[in-house]
């Protein structure tokens, strides 16, 4: 046991901490993680306006304040042929529970002779239009909203989420293929804006990223790492810091597999198929792809089982309590159907579990300080199951007065419980000090902790 007051504490300070990667686990046994697919819930838009059309795509979704935003690429074409029936264009929906969704009359833009529709952009990069709520302190007040469109990438700003206008006429960021969805936003972590974009290595679609203090000087774009994981097409990224843990980028790629069929009687531009997967990274730089499964299947409807349906929407939501939203485009050019979007839920910080069957497992964390007094859990059990909470010193033994016969049982489904040893909650003592959680499982589910003040 002296190795492991040998190994250098992690510094987790009052963070809310997910297990999406294994940052934070020394050890499990009997216990796995387990990644958590969305559950499929209505359809939040169909995109049945005629500016619109059956190739909507690229969606963004954020809450801003007590409002929620979507933009997304609006392309009429014709049913197979792909011949365009209109331009692009950006569109605007807004929400205000991110359930129920209107496409509200902006009257900023003229599409079929009038001005009466949603359309919030239609200049450079509609293509691709990709904005964000600007977490800046010093974001200076015409700017709390920028975005980044095209290829090469301009940089765009606005006061209020509808009235854009580029930042400046040259390109920003101009090494990339950019050829889909392109996102960036503020770090509020590192207080620095990054972008992550697309383009190709060696014939494989990918992903690179830079930084910039100021939104239009940007480093050169460098590539991202996977891992020792196989290559797959990222046709998009869908990287955004989670606003809960915001140390902590999500990110909700389109897996694309150019070389399956599933609807041979379709012309052969129809090829390929999607999905959306699921990864994550702590440095912006390397992704942790633990989980190579679909995150988001094609599912039953046999209508989005070709090309290039089912990508998901940058962007992560909370929509209640205890629910998260994500969503994600289905029948996307579908002659037969409507294109339209389609959200799902997890649970609050619902990724990723530490799971253990019946017969029990354990997980023991590295050494780590923390600042707070309480330690609260995100845990589900079944009705005979249960999680307790031993806490260590560095070295591997028990605390007085923190040790697993102190912790009762708990048990139930509960995105916030506090710990108790004894009846006692307070673990401030302790704070500062490098210590081990070790937690044993029975038939229950971890997702994160947190020590709170």
């Amino acid at each position: 046991m002296t190795a492991h007051a040998e190994t250098p504490p992690l510094e987790s300070g009052s963070r809310l901490e997910l297990f999406v990667d294994e940052f934070v686990i020394d050890r499990l046994t009997g216990a796995t993680r387990v990644l958590h697919s969305p559950e499929p819930q209505e359809v939040a838009i169909v995109y049945d306006a005629p500016w619109e059309g059956k190739a909507c795509h690229y969606v963004t979704v954020f809450q801003d304040g007590p409002l929620y935003r979507m933009y997304y690429r609006g392309l009429p074409i014709i049913d197979f042929t792909r011949e365009q029936t209109g331009p692009e264009v950006t569109c605007y929906a807004e929400s205000t529970d991110g359930i129920h969704w209107t496409k509200p009359k902006l009257g900023l833009f003229e599409s079929h002779g009038s001005k009466d529709n949603n359309l919030v952009w239609t200049g450079t990069g509609a293509h691709n239009f990709a904005p964000f709520r600007d977490a800046n302190p010093n974001c200076p007040a015409d700017q709390q909203y920028k975005a980044v469109a095209g290829g090469p990438l301009v940089a765009l700003a606005s006061p209020d989420g509808l009235h854009w206008a580029k930042m400046q006429e040259a390109p920003v960021i101009t090494e990339g293929a950019f050829d889909s969805q392109n996102v960036a936003f503020y770090d509020t972590v590192r207080g620095e804006y990054r972008a992550y974009v697309r383009d190709f290595a060696d014939g494989v679609r990918t992903i690179r990223t830079c930084t910039s203090p100021d939104f239009l000087h940007w480093t050169k774009p460098e590539w991202v790492g996977y891992g020792d994981t196989r290559k797959e097409h990222l046709y998009t990224n869908g990287t955004t810091p989670y606003f809960r843990a915001p140390h902590l980028f999500v990110a909700f790629p389109k897996r694309f597999i150019p070389d399956r069929v599933k609807h041979p009687e379709l012309p052969p531009s129809y090829a390929g198929l999607s999905e959306g997967v699921f990864m994550s990274t702590r440095d912006g730089y390397n992704f942790d792809r633990s989980f190579m499964e679909g995150w988001i299947r094609p599912g039953l409807d046999p209508e989005n089982w070709w090309q290039r349906t089912n990508g998901p929407a940058w962007g992560v939501v909370q929509t209640g309590p205890t629910e998260l939203s994500v969503y994600w485009v289905e029948h996307y050019e579908n002659p037969r159907h409507e294109c339209q979007l389609r959200r799902g839920t997890l649970r609050l910080d619902g990724f990723v579990s530490v799971n253990a069957p019946y017969a029990g497992g354990e997980l023991l964390t590295k050494p780590l300080t923390f600042l707070g007094r309480e330690l609260v859990l995100n845990y589900a059990t079944s009705a005979v199951g249960s999680v307790q909470v031993e806490i260590q010193d560095a070295a591997g033994k028990p605390v007085d007065d923190f040790a697993l016969a102190q912790c009762p049982k708990i048990y139930g489904d509960e995105v916030e419980h506090v710990v108790s040893w004894a009846g006692k909650t307070d673990v401030s003592t302790l704070a500062g000090q490098p210590v081990r959680l070790r937690f044993v499982l029975k038939d229950a589910d971890l997702y994160s902790l947190q020590f709170r003040p």
